[in-house]
């Protein structure tokens, strides 16, 4: 069975946490943020990864981005979906969002030398889909597009530029590396 009860579960639970509990969306757009958990689960899918990868791409942002209220932690994370995935998903999160912008890019960045393959997959997912939506963005809407996030375009570029980076340098053999190379060359050119 490829659509497993447990895919299921983490599309309803990473569904409750962004759309049903906070109405997340795209920044600067009217797009709802589930879109995003679930481009990272296809992503990871179409590299041929095991189940708990897929499941941990979908459920990666459920700890970082869930509201006060309905505060999603990795024990439950752990007893929803196991050890392994809620492991995944707290090595891809940022963990102090108290810090400045740029010391959780930095903290980030650092962090991904220590990610094992499993988690350099979800992190290289995540930004294959963050980096494609912001230069089909860029493509779309030019500069005005960075004036959506915290950082001017220079940090946000060289911020992703170094996570590409990090991640083919922690694995070049990583079955999405065509994918990052190619977003580091698009990044490159925009820059």
């Amino acid at each position: 069975m490829i659509y497993t009860k447990k895919i299921q579960d983490a599309i309803k639970f990473a569904t409750k946490t962004h759309e049903v509990y906070q109405k997340q969306t795209r920044k600067g757009k009217d797009i709802a943020y589930i879109t995003h958990p679930l481009s990272v689960g296809l992503i990871l899918a179409l590299a041929g990864v095991n189940e708990d990868v897929v499941i941990a791409g979908i459920l990666h942002d459920t700890i970082e981005d869930s509201s006060s209220e309905k505060k999603v932690t990795p024990e439950m994370l752990t007893e929803k979906f196991g050890k392994n995935v809620a492991d995944l998903v707290l090595n891809v999160t940022e963990q102090n969002k108290a810090l400045s912008w740029e010391e959780r890019k930095k903290e980030a960045l650092e962090h991904i030398k220590t990610f094992s393959h499993d988690a350099l997959l979800v992190k290289s997912a995540d930004t294959i889909s963050n980096v494609s939506e912001l230069l089909d963005d860029y493509a779309r809407y030019g500069e005005k597009v960075f004036a959506n996030f915290n950082a001017p375009k220079e940090k946000l570029v060289k911020n992703y530029l170094g996570v590409l980076r990090a991640v083919l340098g922690g694995w070049l053999e990583t079955p999405l590396a065509d994918d990052l190379e190619g977003m580091t060359k698009a990044l490159e050119r925009i820059k």
